[in-house]
């Protein structure tokens, strides 16, 4: 089984490219929180390559920008090339199979211009981006046990050991 969920920001706006064949694709990074603090106090994050594909990398391109919080299901897949020097170099990425709006349009707007972004209000309609439609299970944003928590919430099965 290969599979990679992911929840972080994106580090710069992803652009929107184009293959040979026509084929719409954007590649991006995402900062992932770590789930524990460094000897300094403070959470390290880990940096995921992404690439989308076709009608997603459309619609990520087009809504989503630096800073914005991104929910990324894919798979992890793994490619090589030679440099200019001719050396050999590995690479790993997430090819992404779904992801969801996690923030709400004025939050995604709101740390998209601010240089450290914060959380904001759960989308009250999340939608499938495979068929457009949206999904049963809406978040509840008037009950969110979570509003007046902070910046950020990690979320950590952990605790349950």
């Amino acid at each position: 089984m290969n599979k990679v969920v992911l929840l972080g920001r994106l580090t710069a706006k992803p652009e929107l490219r184009y293959t040979q064949q026509n084929t719409a694709f954007t590649r991006f990074t995402v900062a992932v929180n770590r789930n524990f603090t460094n000897t300094d106090g403070k959470r390290d994050a880990d940096f995921i390559n992404v690439v989308a594909w076709r009608k997603q990398a459309e619609t990520i391109s087009r809504y989503f920008d630096k800073g914005n919080l991104i929910a990324i299901e894919g798979r992890l897949q793994t490619g090589s090339y030679d440099d200019r020097d001719g050396n050999k170099r590995y690479t790993v990425e997430v090819a992404l199979d779904n992801f969801e709006f996690v923030e709400s349009k004025a939050a995604r707007v709101a740390s998209a211009s601010s240089t450290e972004p914060q959380m904001g209000n759960y989308e009250t309609t999340p939608y499938d981006y495979q068929d457009n439609t949206p999904h049963q299970n809406e978040i509840d944003v008037e009950n969110d046990p979570f509003a007046e928590f902070g910046d950020s919430v990690s979320i950590d099965d952990n605790f349950l050991e």
